[in-house]
């Protein structure tokens, strides 16, 4: 890991030291980024190579993020691998706005961030920016806990071949090859491309995970120009591990796995389970880029974007009516048979493409920014269904129904200076039309609506220059609508609206630096989880009324030595739902004050460094998490208890000639904790999502240039 500052937690745990600390990247590749940091908003700029490359063995963006501020990982396989997610001051990723290049990630439906469909997407960034709070205005839905933006790093300027493998437990592994071309074509010209393979039997049983992704990049620079062509997505295959265990069986065999559990005919024993009950997506995308610098005043970023995704997830449905899949009963022997077990296929095959463009000016005290976007959605569903015992049930479908959605949206920044006060102002002004149509009903499957919002979100702040630091204030007005899931689930679901107010501090003290950070959240009609899992895994939202989240945030980096460093970050907060009510049976039941769900009070990251010299760097990382609860009722019974975890990571440089190596390890939860950071609720009883004990990686990165 370049310039050896060793996790995310050490620079990345505080925007300010990162803002004075990092090497800074080619202007028209982080024009965004330069004006994000002067923002008065909490933030977080990762330097990929720095920050996370020596933990970069296969475990998805998400695990590699979990030390950052307020950020809570999950996995659904235990180990990092595969389906994998994160939560940001207690917001679940459908309100956490994922960008690549500026480029919305989200599904335009669901709203959430699926980076098992992009495997390995950390060996093709070159920084993460992570908003805390609603942040600046930014492309896709608005972020309602945190904006995250990937940005792609850029071919280098010599020719190199490189690759990075990794082994380790649950016969994970990692084999990645990348090659760039170095600059050619008149020095115009350079092209890198990357394939990478990850494989994973998963910590639960059966939970394996089959991961191939690919990155072409390709880029023109000539005076004033900069064009970029991207190629990248990739494929998986994973076998379900979405519906966690009760507590009984946690207690006594955490690995076990209900998914695909086959049983007898008197619904008691598991007699079997399906081999192929897995989720498989290909996810394709490609960016065209155009950077066009005017003058010294004027610079335009545009991008033309588009993604393909299609695939399915295959379940064995045992003892299932014939008329669920719009089938007659069947005779067999002259005996009338209504059910029967069945494969399920349910398809998703969607395209999202559309325009992002941002014209930035700079003048002596002013910096404007303005942004446009344009985006549409089209999203087909349906599914199909083959017999198991009876070979005369050809593949058959049973449902279709299809999805628009369109996205308008425009945005106006201004920073303005005056002695040692900035001035921020952000207009946003966004339009979203979703219309879903039902084209072949069977099994409840879509609806037939059509629903428009018009939102207006304006946001202010005012940074005040101190030495070597600063102090701001910032507010900020949001809204999102609901997501497909919602709206099947209630016609009249409403639209949630947020409230940010933050405060912060920076300062450079001697060897420290030191963040804080105060917000208060007020959210109306915030959409909260409710506990409860629907068909595919997915938590199931409800609007809470009114409700808040109110902490403090703090991050420290002391250089102690030549040798030692220790950084951290700390967050206490309170998250709570105001006179919540809920339904029970015909009665409507007031709880009061409620903790809001998987809201935990205290988020502890603590990383000491030491170098003992220049090619040997070891780490050692450890984080703490409060109480959460699984829904919003306050019962003790559905929650999950605090926990504290330690890892360590090491690396060994060295360099042969032209032949720059590196050697890796990382060994997580060395303490063999037994631990839970996810779950769910069923018929009133907690669900756990296992995570694994000690288990490591170890990796080698060889570089030839």
């Amino acid at each position: 890991m370049k310039g050896f500052i060793f996790l995310g937690l050490t620079a990345s745990a505080m925007g300010f030291a990162q803002t004075q600390n990092r090497d800074t990247l080619k202007t028209g590749e982080i024009e965004a980024v330069s004006f994000t940091k002067r923002l008065p908003v909490a933030k977080e700029i990762i330097n990929v190579q720095r920050d996370l490359d020596s933990r970069n063995l296969g475990q998805d963006l998400p695990f590699l993020l979990k030390n950052q501020t307020s950020v809570i990982s999950t996995s659904d396989a235990g180990n990092g691998v595969g389906y994998t997610g994160f939560r940001i001051r207690g917001v679940s990723g459908t309100g956490i706005n994922v960008m690549m290049n500026g480029v919305p990630y989200n599904d335009s439906e669901s709203q959430g961030s699926f980076f098992v469909n992009v495997p390995d997407l950390t060996s093709s960034a070159s920084q993460i920016v992570i908003q805390r709070g609603v942040g600046t205005s930014n492309n896709g839905a608005a972020a309602f806990g945190a904006s995250i933006n990937v940005i792609s790093k850029d071919p280098e300027e010599k020719f190199y071949v490189k690759t990075d493998d990794s082994y380790g437990s649950f016969n994970t592994y990692k084999y990645s090859a990348e090659v760039g071309s170095g600059k050619f074509w008149k020095n115009r010209l350079s092209v890198m491309g990357r394939y990478t393979n990850i494989h994973s039997d998963g910590y639960i049983d059966r939970a394996f995970s089959d991961l191939h992704s690919y990155n072409f990049t390709a880029l023109f620079e000539e005076g004033k120009t900069r064009i970029r062509l991207m190629a990248f997505g990739g494929k998986e295959k994973t076998y379900q591990a979405w519906n966690g265990i009760d507590r009984k069986t946690w207690e006594t065999n955490p690995r076990f796995n209900y998914s695909g559990a086959i049983y007898d005919a008197d619904w008691k024993n598991i007699t079997g389970f399906y081999d192929n009950e897995t989720d498989n997506y290909r996810q394709n995308h490609y960016q065209l880029l155009w950077q066009q610098k005017f003058n010294d005043r004027w610079n335009l970023e545009t991008t033309l974007h588009y993604t393909k995704g299609k695939g399915y997830y295959e379940n064995y449905k045992q003892g299932d009516p014939f008329a669920r899949y719009n089938l007659p009963d069947f005779m067999n022997n002259g005996q009338v048979e209504q059910y029967s077990d069945f494969i399920r296929k349910k398809w998703l095959n969607n395209d999202f493409y559309g325009i992002v463009s941002t014209l930035y000016g700079k003048f002596d005290d002013l910096d404007l920014n303005f942004g446009v976007v344009g985006n549409q959605y089209y999203g087909r569903h349906f599914g199909n269904v083959t017999g198991v015992f009876y070979p005369q049930i050809n593949e058959h479908e049973y449902y279709r129904n299809r999805s628009v959605k369109n996205e308008v949206a425009g945005f106006a920044k201004a920073l303005y200076r005056v002695n040692d006060f900035e001035f921020f102002g952000d207009l946003q002004l966004r339009n979203v039309d979703y219309n879903t149509r039902i084209l072949q009903a069977g099994d409840g499957e879509g609806a037939d609506l059509n629903k428009s919002w018009l939102f207006f979100n304006p946001k202010m702040g005012i940074n005040y220059r101190i030495s070597n630091g600063k102090l701001f204030i910032s507010y900020a007005h949001a809204h999102r609508e609901p997501n497909r899931d919602d709206l099947m689930a209630n016609y009249n679901v409403l639209a949630e609206k947020l409230h940010d107010y933050e405060a912060g501090f920076e300062k450079q003290i001697g060897i420290f630096s030191l963040t804080a950070n105060l917000y208060y959240m007020y959210y109306v009609n915030q959409l909260v989880l409710n506990g409860e899992l629907n068909n595919v895994g997915a938590f199931i939202r409800t609007n809470s009324g009114k409700s808040y989240r109110r902490g403090v945030e703090v991050g420290t980096l002391a250089k102690l030595s030549k040798q030692w460093e220790l950084s951290g970050n700390f967050s206490a907060s309170q998250n709570r739902n105001l006179d919540f009510k809920m339904e029970d049976g015909a009665a409507v039941k007031d709880l009061g004050n409620t903790q809001i769900s998987f809201s935990p009070d205290i988020i502890a990251n603590i990383n000491v460094k030491f170098d003992p010299n220049e090619h040997f760097r070891l780490a050692l990382i450890n984080q703490y998490v409060g109480r959460q609860y699984l829904d919003n009722t306050g019962n003790d019974d559905l929650r999950l208890n605090d926990y504290f975890l330690m890892d360590f990571n090491a690396q060994y440089q060295f360099k042969i000639k032209n032949n720059d190596i590196a050697l890796k390890l990382l060994v997580n939860n060395i303490l063999n904790r037994k631990y839970v950071n996810n779950g769910a609720v069923w018929d009133g009883q907690p669900y756990y999502f296992s995570q694994a004990g000690t288990n490591f990686m170890f990796g080698i990165s060889w570089k030839i240039q």
